[in-house]
C-alpha cells in the first residue's frame, strides 16, 4: 500500500475533488524510500477520524502551526528546529517532497512534525474549530493560465476552512512572487470578508510590511528561483479577526 493510500478519506470525499499536478516524480533514494517505510508511519496523519484535535497528535504542544504544500519541508523543518515546543502540521500531495521532508525530521531529530501526504482541505475540514495558531501557505501554484485559475489553493471553500480552523488572534501567512495570484488572493480574502464580516485583518501598514521577508525567514528553493528570474516576492499576513 502507498504511504498516500492508506490516509485517503472516503471514496465518496477522493471524487469531490483532484490534487492536480504531479503526486510522484522521480523514484525515491534508497534512504528515502527506507525511512518513508519506517519513520514515515509514525509521523503520519491518519483521517479515519472525523474530528481531529491536533494537540493530541503531540505531547504539550505550545501551539500548532500548519503549513499547506511545504514542496521540499526546507522551510518546515527550519521553524519546528527554532521551535522545539509548537507542533507543525505539514500537508504536501508530492511523494517526493514529502520525503525529503521525512529525511529532514530523521538528520535533525524532529519529533514536532506530522505530515499528510495528501489535499490539505481533508485535514482542514476534520480539525476542531480554533486550533491553529498560524498557518502558511508559501509559494502555492500559482496555475498561471486562466483556465486554471480555479485550481488555486485560495478560493471560497478554503477561506472558510481557515477561518475555522484558526483561532481568534491567529495568523494566515501568504507568499508568492506571481502578481496575478497576489491580487486574486487579497480579492478574494476582501469578498470573504465583505461576506462574512470582518475575519482576515491585512496587517501591513506600509509597503515594507509586505517586502519584507518574514521573521526568522530562511527562504526556499522557490523563491531563489524567483529573485534569480526577475520576479519579486510578496509576503501577506493577515490576522484572525
Amino acid at each position: 500500500m502507498s504511504p498516500r493510500s492508506s490516509h485517503l478519506g472516503s471514496a465518496a470525499e477522493k471524487s469531490r475533488r483532484h490534487v492536480y499536478g504531479r503526486t510522484k516524480g522521480k523514484s525515491l533514494r534508497s534512504r528515502q524510500a527506507y525511512l518513508m517505510e519506517t519513520l514515515f508511519p509514525r509521523v503520519s496523519i491518519s483521517l479515519e477520524d472525523k474530528a481531529i484535535d491536533p494537540r493530541a497528535l503531540f505531547g504539550a504542544p505550545e501551539e500548532i502551526w500548519l503549513e499547506i504544500g511545504f514542496g521540499g519541508g526546507e522551510h518546515l523543518a527550519h521553524q519546528a528546529s527554532l521551535h522545539p515546543g509548537i507542533g507543525f502540521l505539514g500537508c504536501e500531495p508530492f511523494v517526493n517532497g514529502v520525503a525529503k521532508l521525512i529525511a529532514e525530521i530523521d538528520e535533525r531529530g524532529l519529533g514536532n512534525v506530522r505530515i499528510l501526504n495528501d489535499d490539505a482541505r481533508f485535514l482542514l475540514e476534520r480539525l476542531v474549530p480554533a486550533s491553529l495558531a498560524r498557518i502558511n501557505i508559501l509559494y502555492p501554484d500559482p496555475w498561471p493560465k486562466k483556465r486554471h485559475n480555479k485550481r488555486r489553493f485560495i478560493n471560497d471553500e478554503t477561506l472558510a476552512f481557515l477561518a475555522r480552523a484558526l483561532k481568534p488572534g491567529g495568523e494566515l501567512r501568504f507568499a508568492s512572487d506571481i502578481p496575478d495570484y497576489i491580487a486574486w488572493t487579497l480579492a478574494h480574502i476582501a469578498r470573504f470578508n465583505r461576506e462574512n464580516g470582518e475575519t482576515f485583518i491585512w496587517t501591513a501598514e506600509k509597503p515594507a510590511d509586505w517586502r519584507t521577508p518574514y521573521e526568522g525567514w530562511p527562504g526556499t528553493r522557490y523563491e531563489a528561483k524567483a529573485i534569480r528570474e526577475g520576479r519579486t516576492p510578496v509576503y501577506l499576513s493577515f490576522r484572525r479577526a
